[in-house]
Parts: structure tokens; C-alpha cells; sequence
């Protein structure tokens, strides 16, 4: 950790706690799942101290104070979540309890005002007008399913019922840094309201491309929303939202670790077009409330980059995709303003999913040379060979469509001091893969002692086929509460549940396949048997875990404590095969346990005052896995931190005056590690800390807020990898300030 930071959050912690006089309210909701809390998910009754369940929630003033926008910012104030911020918003990589993988099925689930985001690559995209959000950790697939088995995260957007007004905010920071928004939130009649808002950001990127002197890490992105929220009759309400977006980026700021430089000559860009519709209907017919939630989402991107990120002209890569998604999901449970003793919920849900991808490897004068030519002719010297061409492309090109059903239901009985709950899924899944590789090149054999040509060889390689994989998952979930009276200040509880992670096709590995089937025909090169390289298996994970719920001083100090052990088979792990291949390959590593305590707390000394922490622990190691060079097991699971930490200070100055209300002052500290990098333990990031401050003058109509992000400047790294044997590394952002204006009519 930075001694710096350290020393400067705990002088301004310790001095935001030394006030002595208490609220009688709260300014703003409760980060935390207890009784100030209402959930207004579908699938979760309203109060969240009957359910076994940890819960952070950053309400609107939090979510303003802090800038946030995307689920990567959220993720900053939950224990034991992690989303590290390093190449393109496509990344979006989760990592929640010692789970996660870098590419393929997310760990954590996303909704957006119910919506199930249904592609990881689209899960990093900005919010202006978020509400409240909401955290789920350990495993929610027994209501949720498929890739939530580290839990789920809820974001619900301002409702056009609820507010009406004009909203505009601009921001400018370090680096070029620009936000622009707009939304404007009206009610045609009574029971109608509508919601429209968009808005810009752009930043002219941090890091230079030493090759061409150029930013490499800027970005300029748009999008627009419209919700709409009715209420035809008395018990129904129907809810839809659009999000349009479109983003551009440079991105992929790789250092090679040889040099120390970012220095790469083939252009990188990540491009995405996205569209999501979801519409939500629900009816309260008294006993029972029934609701459906319908979405259709389109994706549509481009991600080209210099995949050997040297000045070298090695290979390039494009990964253009177009995806459609359905999905349909219908809740019906008892109300939960009934007295019952009994409570429950069952529904079904179904999806469709159809992407249509090209992956072309582009192989340039180095790459064959290095990758090619040499190892052939190290092989066999006595008959050297030269490529017809010093430019040829191995292409992919991929259908996948995958569907699946399942239905689910969950019980909840009240026996005196003793909630028990008991759930039950069954997820049925087939996923399709159709593929077609193809090349045409050629090449000259030459004897080397006369140097004549002994033969020229043309290669044309077509592999197409079809693979199919059928998954079936059975998801139990077992939960007990314990409360001593109904009006206790705390409880206790214990949970027994299991999740699960889709199983699928690694379509990045073909251009490998392809790629030592040619040099197959040379003499050398791997046997890749397509069904065994490119398919994987479910992630399968059960998760035990006792916590409580605290709330103490007429709710001045609310806190919520827990512990979890999670045994996890067939784990999900991105590795990089052996050699000169060009790409990532999902794998499942035998066997993995974490286990883990997390702490969050809120102390509200006066009604102007906030202090709120949480900090996390995750010991996950490997129990077996040898992946034919080394025998990992007791190592640490690569990528996910041992630590996480955040805390946050806030007091606010009333001031009264006719164009100056308030002023709050606020500093935070987010803190993280330590990760390794490889399965070998070898490579690892320590344990850093970034100190973040703002001051907010806030008027009647209006607020302007500066900010500060990692102001001690704190070097640190955020991702690491291996490309054709050479070792990279991104480098975290740093110091960085800037202003924000909003406005409210």
C-alpha cells in the first residue's frame, strides 16, 4: 500500500468521525441491506432482513457524489467484487469471491431496471440517471440462473412517475476528459411518464504509443434512453426502457515487459453498437402479484487490434461480431403484504441467443518469419523453405445458436424466531457452434547445399463443421434466519446454494487450429483435435455461508458481517497455450476453494455526517490442477485479489443561503490486492490504494462538484498476459482531476 494514502484517508476518516451529535434521518438511502432498505426487484420480497442475503446498495446522492455510471464503478464499493479497469469496454472482466474468468460467461449477473444484460462484452457501457444499485453476492442462480453463480447486480434508473424535470450535467477532467448529458422527465397525464436522456463522453486517452507518438487510449462514445412508465388501472403497471448506444476507442495500452514500453505498429480499436428493449408488465391481483419481463438486445462490434503488441509486424486480429438475444421471463409469487406465515415465488424463463462472428488472423512478414519459417526450418535445415507471400490471412468465421428454458420456484416459512427458505431450479441449455477456417498459401522448399528449388507446395486448407453441447442443471438453494423478535436490531443467518457458469466453444482457439494444421502439412506443428480444444465445460460451484445484520444506536451503526467457503469444480480458466500460438484458450482446471469473511459498515454520528466502509477477504487457491507442466495445486487463483477495501467520509455544511445551500466534503480510499498473474505464482501485483476527494457546493437548482481520483499518484498494474512467449502488462490510471456541473429544473 501507498504509506501516503494510507496516511491521508485514516487523518481524514478519523477527523469526518470525531463529530458528537446524532441524526434523526438520513439524507439518502442506506448502502447496506437492512431496514431502511426496500427492494423493488421482481424476484425479492420487500424487506431484505427476512433473506439470508448480503446486499450493498449505493443509492442517488452516493451514485452522484462519486460520479458513477457503469457497473465497473459500482463494483468499487462492494466487498470481494472486483472489476479491473484495463483494455476495452469490451473486457468487462468480474471477479466476485476468487471466481471469474477473462473472457467467455461473466461470473455476476447485470439487470438494468430488470432487464438481464445477456453478453459480458456489453456489460461496460454509462448510466446518467441511475437511482440505485444494487449487489448480490454468492450465488443467485436459483432464481436467476445461468452465470450468476458469484451474484447479481441491479441497476434501476430514475422512473418518469417519480421525478419530473429537466436534468443536464457537463464535466471536463485530466486527460482530455468530457461528459455531457441531458434528460428531461415528464408526465403527459397522471398515470403516463416518460423519460428521455443521452449523452457524450469522450477523453483523448492517458497513454502513448511509443511506436507512433500517439494517445492509444482514447475513447468517444454516445448513447440515448427512453423509458416509459404507465399505469393503466389500479394494480398494473407497465414499464419499457430503450437504451441505444454506440462507443469508439483506441484502447489496449500494453506494456512489453522487455522494454517497458507501449510499442506496437498495427492500428487497435474496439467499436460497439448496442441496442437493448425490455418491457415489464406487473400485476398485484391481491393474493398474487404476476409480472413479465420480455427483452430483445442487439450488439453489434468490431475489435481490432495488433495482437502481438510489439513494433514488429508479427499478426493482427479483428473479431467482428452481430448478435440478437430474446428472452422471456415470468414471475408469479405471494404478496408480501400479506400476513402469511408462508411466502413464495415460482416462474419460468427462456431465452434465445444467435451471434454471427468473423475472426481473421492476419500473419505479416515477422510473424512468418519467427513463427513459421524457423521452427520448419530448425526441424529440417537440410531442405529450407520461404513463404510464397510475406502477408496471409487465416479466417474464421462462426454461427453460434444457443437456447435454453427453465423453470424455478422458492419457499419461505416463518416458524417463531426461525425464517427457512428453500428453492429450487432446473436450467436446461444447448449451445451450437458452426464454424468454417479457411486458408490458401503457399511455399518454396529449397535444397541447401545447391540452393535449387527442390518443390513449391500450395496449401489450401477448408475445415467447416458443426459441434453441439447440451447442459442440465439441477440449482438447490437452503437458507435459515434466525431473529430473536420482530423487532430486533439483528439477526443471524446461514446459507447452503449452488451456481453454475454456462459451458461453451472457444472460438478464439480456431485461428491456433488452423494455424498448426498448416504446419502440419509442413512436417511439425501440434495435433489440435477440434471437439477437445474448442469445447469446455460448465463451472459448477457451491457456496456455504453464515453472516449477520447489525443495527445499533437507534440505527446510527449499521453493519453486516459474513463468512463463506465455496467449493468450485471444473473451473473456468483462460490460459495461453504452450509456444508461438496466437490465442486464449477456456479451459476447466480441476478443482478451486475459496474462503473468505467480508465487513461493511455505516457509522452516521450527526445528520450531516457519513462514514462508510467495507472491506473484503478471499483466500482462493487451487485444490487440483496440473495442466501437464507443472502440478499448481495449494497455488493462488490468478487475477483475483486477496483484498479489497473501500471507505468513504462525507460531511455536509449547510450554508442557507439563496444560491448556495449546502457544501460536502467527502474523501474515499479503494483499495486492492494482492493479485497473481499466473498460475505458477510467480508474477504478482501488491497491494496498492487509491485516494480519491471532492467538495460539492449545492444550490437550490444546480450543484458543482471538483474531484480528484487517485491524487497520490499510486502506480499500480491491472492486467497481465502472454502473447506469442513475450510477457505485457497495462499499467492503472492516474492522478486525475476535473469538475462537474449539474443542473435541475
Amino acid at each position: 500500500m501507498n504509506k501516503t494514502t494510507l496516511i491521508l484517508a485514516t487523518i481524514l476518516c478519523i477527523n469526518f468521525a470525531n463529530a458528537t451529535e446524532y441524526p434523526d434521518s438520513v439524507s439518502e438511502p442506506i448502502t447496506l441491506s437492512l431496514n431502511e432498505i426496500t427492494v423493488s426487484g421482481i424476484k425479492h420480497s420487500n424487506s431484505v432482513t427476512d433473506k439470508a442475503a448480503i446486499i450493498t446498495t449505493v443509492g442517488r446522492e452516493q451514485v452522484e457524489r462519486n460520479g458513477i455510471m457503469t457497473a465497473r464503478q459500482i463494483s468499487d464499493f462492494a466487498p470481494n467484487f472486483f472489476i479491473p479497469d484495463y483494455g476495452s469496454r469490451m473486457t468487462s472482466t468480474i471477479y466476485v469471491r476468487g471466481l471469474g474468468a477473462r473472457i467467455d460467461h461473466p461470473t455476476m449477473g447485470l439487470n438494468i431496471d430488470n432487464i438481464p444484460v445477456m453478453c459480458k462484452e456489453n456489460y461496460d457501457f454509462d448510466l446518467i440517471d441511475i437511482s440505485r444499485a444494487e449487489t448480490l453476492r454468492g450465488p443467485q442462480s436459483t432464481l436467476y440462473g445461468r452465470n450468476t453463480m458469484g451474484g447479481l447486480m441491479n441497476i434501476y434508473t430514475i422512473s418518469p412517475l417519480n421525478y419530473s424535470g429537466f436534468r443536464a450535467l457537463a464535466e471536463y477532467g485530466s486527460h482530455g476528459h468530457i461528459k455531457a448529458g441531458v434528460g428531461y422527465y415528464f408526465k403527459p397525464i397522471d398515470n403516463l411518464g416518460i423519460g428521455i436522456s443521452g449523452q457524450y463522453t469522450g477523453n483523448n486517452g492517458e497513454f502513448t504509443n511509443q511506436y507512433n507518438g500517439k494517445k492509444c487510449d482514447w475513447e468517444r462514445g454516445f448513447s440515448g434512453r427512453v423509458k416509459t412508465e404507465w399505469i393503466p388501472k389500479n394494480n398494473v403497471l407497465v414499464s419499457n426502457s430503450l437504451i441505444v448506444g454506440y462507443s469508439r476507442q483506441g484502447g489496449y495500452p500494453y506494456k512489453f515487459t522487455q522494454t517497458g514500453e507501449i510499442a506496437y505498429n498495427d492500428t487497435c480499436f474496439y467499436r460497439r453498437t448496442s441496442i437493448m428493449d425490455g418491457l415489464t408488465v406487473s400485476h398485484d391481483f391481491g393474493p398474487v402479484k404476476f409480472s413479465s419481463i420480455t427483452s430483445y438486445q442487439y450488439l453489434n462490434d468490431n475489435m481490432t487490434l495488433d495482437q502481438d503488441f510489439t513494433p514488429l509486424p508479427y499478426f493482427t486480429l479483428t473479431q467482428a461480431r452481430k448478435e440478437h438475444s430474446v428472452t422471456q421471463d415470468l414471475v408469479i409469487k405471494s404478496n408480501d403484504k400479506n400476513s402469511s406465515k408462508y411466502q413464495w415465488l415460482a416462474g419460468m424463463f427462456g431465452f434465445y441467443r444467435r451471434y454471427k462472428m468473423s475472426a481473421p488472423v492476419t500473419f505479416k512478414d515477422t510473424g512468418i518469419g519467427e513463427l513459421i519459417e524457423r521452427h520448419r526450418n530448425q526441424a529440417i535445415p537440410e531442405y529450407p523453405i520461404s513463404w510464397d507471400e510475406r502477408n496471409f490471412l487465416l479466417g474464421s468465421d462462426f454461427t453460434s445458436p444457443t437456447w435454453g428454458i427453465a423453470a424455478y420456484h422458492e419457499s419461505q416459512l416463518t416458524l417463531g424466531k426461525f425464517i427457512l427458505t428453500a428453492g429450487m431450479r432446473i436450467d436446461y441449455e444447448r449451445s451450437t457452434l458452426n464454424y468454417a477456417s479457411e486458408t490458401h498459401t503457399g511455399y518454396n522448399t529449397w535444397k541447401r547445399e545447391t540452393g535449387e528449388l527442390y518443390f513449391h507446395s500450395d496449401i489450401d486448407i477448408d475445415d467447416s463443421g458443426k459441434l453441439k453441447k447440451d447442459f442440465i442443471q439441477i440449482l438447490p438453494k437452503f437458507s435459515v434466519v434466525y431473529q430473536p423478535r420482530p423487532d430486533a436490531t439483528w439477526n443471524l443467518f446461514a446459507t447452503i446454494s449452488k451456481g453454475y457458469k454456462a459451458g461453451g466453444f472457444n472460438t478464439q482457439m480456431f485461428s491456433d487450429v488452423l494455424q498448426q494444421r498448416l504446419m502440419r502439412k509442413m512436417g511439425i506443428g501440434a495435433n489440435y483435435q477440434v471437439d477437445d480444444i474448442v469445447g469446455y465445460k460448465p463451472e459448477i460451484a457451491w457456496n456455504y455461508e453464515m453472516g449477520a445484520h447489525i443495527s445499533l444506536f437507534k440505527g446510527k451503526l449499521l453493519a453486516d458481517v459474513n463468512a463463506f467457503y465455496i467449493d468450485c469444480r471444473d473451473r473456468q480458466l483462460t490460459v495461453f497455450p504452450d509456444g508461438t500460438t496466437t490465442g486464449r484458450v477456456m479451459t476447466n482446471a480441476g478443482k478451486t476453494r475459496s474462503t473468505g469473511v467480508e465487513l461493511s459498515a455505516i457509522i452516521l454520528p450527526e445528520s450531516n455526517t457519513r462514514i462508510t466502509a467495507s472491506y473484503g477477504y478471499c483466500n482462493a487457491k487451487f485444490v487440483e490442477y496440473n495442466d501437464g507442466k507443472a502440478d499448481h495445486k495449494g497455488n493462488f487463483i490468478p487475477y483475483s485479489p486477496s483484498h479489497t477495501l473501500w471507505c468513504e467520509a462525507s460531511h455536509r455544511f449547510n450554508i442557507s443561503k439563496s444560491w448556495l445551500s449546502s457544501i460536502t466534503v467527502a474523501a474515499n480510499m479503494r483499495g486492492v490486492g494482492e493479485i497473481w498473474w499466473n498460475e505458477s505464482n510467480s508474477l504478482r501485483q501488491p497491494f496498492y490504494a487509491l485516494l480519491g476527494a471532492n467538495v460539492t457546493l449545492t444550490g437550490e437548482r444546480h450543484s458543482l462538484q471538483l474531484w480528484g481520483r487517485n491524487l497520490t499518484g499510486t502506480e499500480y498494474s491491472t492486467f497481465y498476459f502472454v502473447s506469442i512467449s513475450h510477457e505485457f502488462l497495462q499499467r492503472g490510471k492516474g492522478r486525475a482531476i476535473g469538475a462537474t456541473l449539474r443542473i435541475n429544473i
